[in-house]
């Protein structure tokens, strides 16, 4: 037995691995490692969610940001964007499209948009609450008050996803020039503290981050617990400082997702559309590698490919009908089965 094999079987065994042997794993695997690996991947998640794949719509309804993160394609800095904001009334019609279309959680994403006061998103999502109170609610529009967060949870927002980028506060600092590490690491804590299901996540390939940043970034998941994780590879944004900087790979991305799902073992790992983009089986192969989670955007066509976070996103010219239907019959000719319920992490369910 080698030394790879026995680190993968204590893995999927304990689902706990040291950032020494971590990084020591993603310094020295071959193809023939990748594969065990995904299979003990597969293996767990089947143990913890069968074979079902949770589809989330997703509403992308304002690509204006405060920030101006180096890799992101809406960063504040970038004059090239043509800039929109969604009304709530709009909010609210992609909700009912997507209801129709039979999904139970609505994603509502944007940039660091503060046009968006917390009246009026407190406001937003009673109005989706009183409309769907079976659906739930996902958040991710990034850093507010604590006291923010208080109020939209109160007001009827179930989860939030916030990803912590990545676990190297050098890296963060110096990709993130208007942020500070500090506060990304208290607002993720105190999501978690007014009991929002939580995900958190990163991206793979970053230029200077190394495999010991990567398995920082698996400990620091292993120690935070959240109920998601977000994982997709660096993909270049031609408007941002770093256009010329090589991306992050599929098979690189596919090791982290699965690295994941066994050391945190209940959480949802979406199969990302980035992953998508990168190969057209990519949502697939995740899927394959231990990812249960699948967000078809629901987003107006007329504002759609203005969300561009990266570039040659897939999906950009479908209707919601085309990405939720296409998406059901690819996900179920790879051998898992569509869940379009509320798709509670089971944290969430054990807690409740």
């Amino acid at each position: 037995m080698s030394d790879l094999h026995n680190l993968l079987e204590k893995a999927y065994r304990t689902n706990d691995l040291t950032k020494k042997e971590i990084t020591y794993l993603l310094e020295n695997h071959s193809d023939e490692d990748r594969e065990e690996l995904y299979t003990y991947a597969l293996k767990i998640k089947q143990k913890y969610y069968g074979n079902k794949v949770y589809l989330r719509g997703l509403i992308e309804f304002s690509n204006i940001c405060r920030q101006d993160c180096l890799y992101c394609g809406i960063r504040v800095s970038n004059t090239k964007v043509q800039r929109y904001r969604l009304t709530p009334e709009e909010i609210l019609a992609c909700c009912g499209q997507g209801y129709k279309l039979g999904y139970r959680t609505f994603v509502l994403q944007s940039g660091e948009d503060l046009w968006y006061t917390e009246e009026m998103l407190v406001e937003l999502l009673q109005a989706i609450r009183k409309t769907y109170p079976e659906a739930a609610i996902t958040l991710s529009i990034g850093e507010r008050r604590t006291e923010t967060y208080q109020s939209l949870f109160a007001a009827g927002a179930d989860r939030f996803l916030m990803r912590h980028e990545t676990a190297s506060r050098e890296l963060y600092e110096k990709l993130h020039p208007t942020m500070r590490f500090e506060d990304r690491r208290a607002c993720l804590n105190a999501l978690k503290d007014i009991g929002y299901q939580v995900g958190a996540g990163f991206m793979v390939g970053l230029p200077g981050q190394t495999n010991a940043d990567l398995a920082a970034d698996l400990c620091y998941l292993k120690e935070f617990q959240p109920d998601m994780i977000g994982i997709g590879p660096f993909i270049p944004h031609s408007e941002t400082p770093l256009d010329a900087e090589k991306g992050g790979t599929l098979e690189d991305t596919l090791v982290m997702v699965a690295l994941a799902r066994l050391l945190i073992p209940d959480s949802l790992i979406p199969a990302t559309t980035a992953l998508g983009t990168l190969n057209p089986q990519g949502r697939e192969l995740a899927l394959k590698a231990g990812a249960n989670v699948v967000m078809p955007i629901i987003t107006p066509m007329s504002v759609r490919k203005q969300y561009a976070l990266y570039e040659n996103k897939i999906g950009g010219d479908d209707p919601p009908e085309d990405c939720r239907y296409g998406l059901e019959s690819r996900i179920q000719a790879a051998g898992f089965i569509v869940d379009l319920s509320r798709g509670d992490s089971r944290q969430f369910i054990a807690g409740k």
